[in-house]
């Protein structure tokens, strides 16, 4: 299977763009599927899938939210010869009312599971939850940034996942044995709430970062007043509401099955962060 090039969906993700890293430290040819890639790959362009999987034999499908693309996909893959299919999904997709789906999430994540479990080929999916990069390169870096993360989350804790883990994890999924018909549920090893993990960013980098619970109400006017339309300020506040609701503090297995090791802590995420120059600016 190394001699065909694995193709990369979401290349440039957090977690797609590691995947592609670890698969070339490993000398393993990639297929960078974006729609600003050399070979370009656009989800709602038809037209662009069949040359991205010309000669493939294994790919990593990261799904475009709010669609259920998956499924047309993965059909076409399969006739193309894939052989091997790694579908990041998310926690709580099998979870009745995890969180109000106001994105349409459910029916990206749930179709797109049935889907890879259907196809006839070997096939991994992994659910992680939230990721630890959200703090410096994702949903919540703009505030850590400017000093102040103000959430709908309350006290709520969260088993944040390090995006390297994750791509770790899909990497061996790709390139491996073992992990066919598998189901890796991914988190750190510990739970943190955000006014810890603000705190311990705080720490490591010098700088005063704080943390302010926001009621729902409170968050949707701020971002209206800040030009966001009130029904994507509602779809954030949805998002966090399973931190207020105390169901993501829990811990999974997923890193420990797939890689026989334990998964990086938060802290550690952060000093490597921060000595790589992270949060600066």
């Amino acid at each position: 299977m190394s001699l065909h090039p694995i193709l990369v969906t979401g290349a440039t993700g957090k977690s797609g763009s590691r995947v592609v890293s670890q698969l070339r430290a490993k000398g393993i040819p990639v297929r960078v599927a974006s729609r600003s890639s050399q070979q370009r790959f656009d989800w709602t362009d038809r037209s662009t899938w069949d040359p991205v999987l010309d000669g493939v034999k294994a790919v990593y499908i990261v799904p475009l939210d709010g669609t259920t693309l998956t499924r047309p996909f993965v059909e076409r893959a399969v006739l193309h010869g894939v052989e091997r299919i790694v579908l990041a999904s998310a926690r709580g997709v099998d979870v009745p009312d995890y969180a109000p789906d106001s994105s349409g999430l459910a029916a990206t994540f749930g179709d797109g599971e049935d889907a890879v479990r259907h196809s006839g080929v070997e096939w991994t999916i992994t659910r992680p939850g939230w990721f630890a990069q959200n703090f410096s390169e994702g949903f919540f870096s703009d505030a850590i940034r400017a000093g102040e993360l103000r959430l709908p989350a309350g006290d709520g804790a969260a088993s944040f996942v390090d995006a390297e883990d994750i791509a770790a994890v899909v990497v061996a999924a790709l390139t491996e044995d073992g992990s066919a018909g598998q189901t890796y549920e991914l988190s750190g090893p510990r739970a943190v709430t955000l006014a810890e993990a603000v705190a311990t960013i705080s720490e490591a980098t010098g700088r005063e970062i704080r943390y302010v619970p926001l009621s729902v109400e409170d968050y949707v006017a701020e971002l209206v007043a800040q030009g966001v339309p009130a029904t994507d300020a509602q779809v954030l506040a949805d998002m966090v509401s399973p931190l207020r609701e105390g169901k993501d503090d829990y811990l999974s297995d997923g890193v420990q099955r797939a890689l026989g090791r334990p998964p990086r802590d938060f802290t550690a995420f952060v000093k490597a962060t921060a000595a790589a120059g992270g949060w600066r600016g």
